[in-house]
Formats: C-alpha cells, sequence, structure tokens
C-alpha cells in the first residue's frame, strides 16, 4: 500500500511540474513537424448564445413569456418581424404574414395564434 501511495505521489508531481513550466517570453513557440502547436479553449469557456443567434421559433416562445394581450409583447413580437401595414393584406400564412396587419390588436392575435402552435421541447 505504501508504494502504490509513494508511486502516485511521484507520478502527481511530475506531471505538477511539467504542467507548471512556462516557456520564456522570447522563445519562439513550440512545433510540430515545423507547424506551430494550435491552441484550444477550453469547452466550458464558450460564450452563451445571444439573442440575435436564436432562430425564430425560439424568438417567438421567449415572446409569450411576456403578459398576454400586452404593448410589451407586441412589441417583442415587432423587434422579430418589424411592421409593415399593407391595407390590402392577405390572409396570413405564417407568423411573417401577420406584420402586413395594421391594426395592433389584431396582429398581437396573429402573432399569438402562430406562437402558441410551437411545439415546447
Amino acid at each position: 500500500m505504501r508504494t502504490i501511495l509513494a508511486l502516485a505521489v511521484v507520478l502527481y508531481s511530475g506531471a505538477a511540474l511539467a504542467q507548471g513550466t512556462a516557456p520564456a517570453a522570447g522563445s519562439p513557440p513550440p512545433t510540430v513537424g515545423g507547424k506551430p502547436l494550435v491552441r484550444v479553449k477550453p469547452h466550458g469557456s464558450a460564450p452563451a448564445p445571444k439573442a440575435e443567434h436564436l432562430s425564430v421559433a425560439k424568438k417567438l416562445l421567449n415572446c409569450l413569456d411576456i403578459d398576454d394581450g400586452t404593448k410589451g409583447r407586441l412589441d417583442c413580437y415587432d423587434a422579430i418581424f418589424p411592421p409593415k401595414p399593407n391595407p390590402k393584406a392577405p390572409a396570413a400564412k405564417g407568423a411573417a404574414d401577420c406584420r402586413f396587419i395594421k391594426e395592433e390588436d389584431e396582429r398581437l392575435t396573429c402573432f399569438n395564434g402562430f406562437a402558441d402552435k410551437i411545439p415546447k421541447f
């Protein structure tokens, strides 16, 4: 048991010393086969996804968290699909078509109808 413990201490201390030494500031970077080594960031250091990188469906689902029937929810939808009022707007076939509706209440109802149909995983 003592020999295993002694062996573990020697191996861990050797590994710690090998990792603790840094190259001098003026020395060239390490190479393999004449090519410089590639530095890889740790897996956990990736930044959190920003709102603009979310899919349209996820953005619409995020708007459902805002109180129903409020100006805030309509503003959230309008941020995704900027309104372009059209007096001769055809029937909405998708959430993007809701932006052509002029009346705010009707536009909100249209967006809610499509956002409620999105499956939540």
